[in-house]
């Protein structure tokens, strides 16, 4: 057998070991339903940090983000800076929901909201989006995971056989122990995911020749490429203008990634930490003290070094190994991948197979590493998707189970039905990625983007009382409803009916989805307002306000904050990050290019050190993410039990 396959089923035993051990282990612990679900309130500073951090960056970072940079180049590098949009939505609320969960017990976020606005609507509307984001994610790590290994196995275990073996083990860790085993398994999978990433791009820049020869190859790469934005620059280093109007944003010219198409898909994966699942991790801390350091340092700092620097290493030094046709037709690089076929519309090979191939390079000379970049991968994958198989199977338990059925469930069934509840949802996750690989995208494409829609629901509870629970409840519908019309599943479901495609006027589904959301939220809102209600709901802010409100000389930060978040998030991934396509060189002459890189990279990587600044200044200087300054004292352990003495 090939020394690289034994490595790589030694790596995976013993990541599976250590993934089985913390099941038990969670399992032992688990003697409340708190215990399980939120793993007793009690997950240490450190193990939050890493576990977060692994939840909000999956294996679609670690495979797919690299191959959408290899096919679209840096005008979807901008993506790289969901590094600092993905926590910047922690920053916003993640403090605020543990302040409620200790306070009044809540388990999920459906419980919370219900009590808060007074009515199941919202609670029943939260489980389906945690539902919509869950499963159809769950899928597409699931069967990721599954292609890696027939890849890397060169054929010997199937996609199917491969997903599905990889899915039984993350589903005797996660139903077995609860909240508890993901995050201690997720604080290893942190570690695994950042290794991996930076390792490869190291193998990458090596295959390749050295920095001096990717960036000599970067300039040849520039010159032959035949796809032009508007302004006459090579789609790899410029993005296509500020807005296009056209009915779909995959057919916009010079690529999608115009400067509202990159903020407004910004706005779909702040839609990882606005899910469902993250307000349950809130809820499982002792205190907020891991949630700085996350946000600004693990994420904002850590992973967006490795993303702006080791990613695109990977994804452009693929064009000169065998990845791009144009590339080897014209004598530069060497088809070190051993690639046969090519897509005769781009001259690129298919994106998905770049960090496979990335892997084998070292697969002769290095088979271990072979093996542990291989864990390293999905490690990635398992990530997220356990986080979301554990708090889905809570959130099913909790708001529909013993709401709706049986108000008096007692711990021990609670825990059963909450297994039940995570079998339920890889079932339909590897169901739906086993029989429909096209749906299972098309779903996929859909879940951050629901996600994104508990923005409103949480700004309510957290920040602004005016809201109403109709004004809430009907704006979650609506965003669902345009989220579900402006992607390709719409299109699919309606036909000629539409007269758009996905993303019209290069704007993400989750922007218009929120439009019709927030949108409807305050019209409605305006429309409902009740006394008795706003009175209910300003009890909450008045107990937030009272512990985390902001000191007298604090309060004078507050229109620098706003103006320091505006201008990074218009400059660095909105309409005014065009500006970067120049500032630091003309695209069309590589002589002007300033430290001898295009000037969009430059620019990136000043955006995010700014992005890293603005992190720390909301996190820490407002104390958006600190300790409370006045302890807050718990009225109940866990709602629907008793309270405490």
């Amino acid at each position: 057998m090939d020394p690289k396959i034994v490595w790589l089923f030694v790596f995976v035993i013993l990541y599976w070991g250590y993934c089985i051990f913390w099941g038990i282990k969670g399992a032992i612990a688990s003697k409340t339903a708190s215990d399980y679900m939120v793993a007793g309130r009690s997950i240490p500073l450190w193990v939050f940090v890493l576990a977060a951090t692994a939840t909000s960056f999956s294996g679609w970072t670690f495979v797919g983000h690299p191959g959408l940079i290899f096919r679209d180049g840096f005008q979807y590098a901008y993506a790289s800076f969901y590094t600092i949009t993905i926590p910047f939505t922690g920053v916003m609320f993640l403090k605020r929901q543990w302040m409620l969960g200790k306070r009044f017990g809540y388990v999920t976020p459906g419980e919370m909201l219900a009590d808060y606005f007074k009515g199941d609507g919202v609670r029943v509307l939260t489980v389906v989006v945690a539902l919509f984001f869950s499963i159809p994610y769950l899928g597409v790590q699931l069967r990721a995971s599954g292609f890696l290994f027939n890849v890397l196995t060169d054929g010997m275990l199937s996609v199917n056989v491969g997903m599905w073996m990889l899915s039984i083990v993350v589903f005797i860790y996660v139903a077995s122990g609860g909240l508890r085993a993901v995050a201690y398994v997720d604080t290893l999978q942190c570690v695994l995911l950042a290794l991996g990433i930076t390792a490869i791009g190291f193998i990458g820049l090596d295959a390749v020749g050295g920095w001096t020869v990717l960036k000599a190859n970067i300039i040849t790469l520039v010159q032959n490429d035949a796809k032009l934005t508007p302004d006459g620059y090579s789609h790899y280093i410029a993005i296509p203008g500020v807005i296009q109007f056209v009915s779909s944003g995959p057919s916009a010219a010079g690529g999608a990634w115009t400067g509202m198409m990159v903020l407004t898909y910004m706005f779909a994966l702040m839609g990882i930490q606005s899910a469902p699942a993250f307000s349950m991790w809130s809820f499982g801390n002792k205190n907020p003290e891991p949630f700085a350091p996350q946000q600004v340092w693990a994420s904002s700092a850590g992973i967006g070094f490795i993303l702006f620097f080791f990613t695109a290493i990977q994804s452009f030094a693929a064009h000169f190994l065998g990845g791009d046709k144009v590339m080897l037709d014209a004598g530069v690089g060497s088809n070190a991948f051993g690639v046969e076929s090519w897509s005769e519309k781009t001259g690129l090979f298919a994106q998905g197979n770049l960090v496979p191939e990335m892997i084998n390079l070292v697969g002769s000379t290095t088979p271990w590493l072979v093996g542990l970049l291989a864990v390293c991968a999905l490690a990635a994958m398992q990530s997220t998707g356990a986080a979301y198989m554990s708090t889905a199977g809570s959130m099913l338990t909790r708001d529909l189970y013993k709401h709706f059925i049986n108000k008096e469930a007692d711990h021990k069934t609670q825990i059963f039905f909450g297994r039940v509840g995570v079998l339920f949802i890889v079932g339909s996750a590897l169901i739906v990625a086993t029989t429909s690989a096209d749906a299972l995208v098309l779903l996929g494409g859909l879940a951050v983007a629901y996600g994104f829609q508990m923005w409103p629901a949480l700004m309510s509870v957290c920040w602004f009382p005016w809201f109403t629970r109709q004004g809430i409840t009907w704006g979650l519908f609506f965003g669902i409803i345009a989220v579900t019309l402006t992607e390709t599943i719409g299109k699919n479901i309606f036909g000629d009916a539409l007269p758009w495609g996905r993303w019209p006027w290069t704007m993400h589904s989750a922007a218009w989805g929120i439009y019709f959301n927030l949108g409807g939220a305050i019209i409605i809102s305006a429309l409902t307002q009740n006394s008795d209600d706003r009175s209910h709901r300003q009890t909450y802010h008045d107990f937030l306000h009272e512990h985390a409100g902001l000191s007298d000389e604090k309060r004078g930060l507050v229109p620098v904050a706003w103006i320091i978040t505006l201008a990074w998030f218009f400059f660095g991934i909105g309409p005014g990050a065009v500006i970067g396509n120049t500032i630091f060189g003309d695209p069309n002459a590589p002589d002007t290019w300033a430290f001898g890189i295009p000037s969009i990279w430059t620019w990136q990587i000043i955006f995010w050190v700014l992005g890293v600044g603005m992190m720390w200044f909301l996190a820490y200087k407002m104390e958006m993410s600190l300790v409370p300054k006045k302890e807050v004292e718990a009225l109940v352990e866990d709602i629907g039990d008793s309270v405490k003495a």
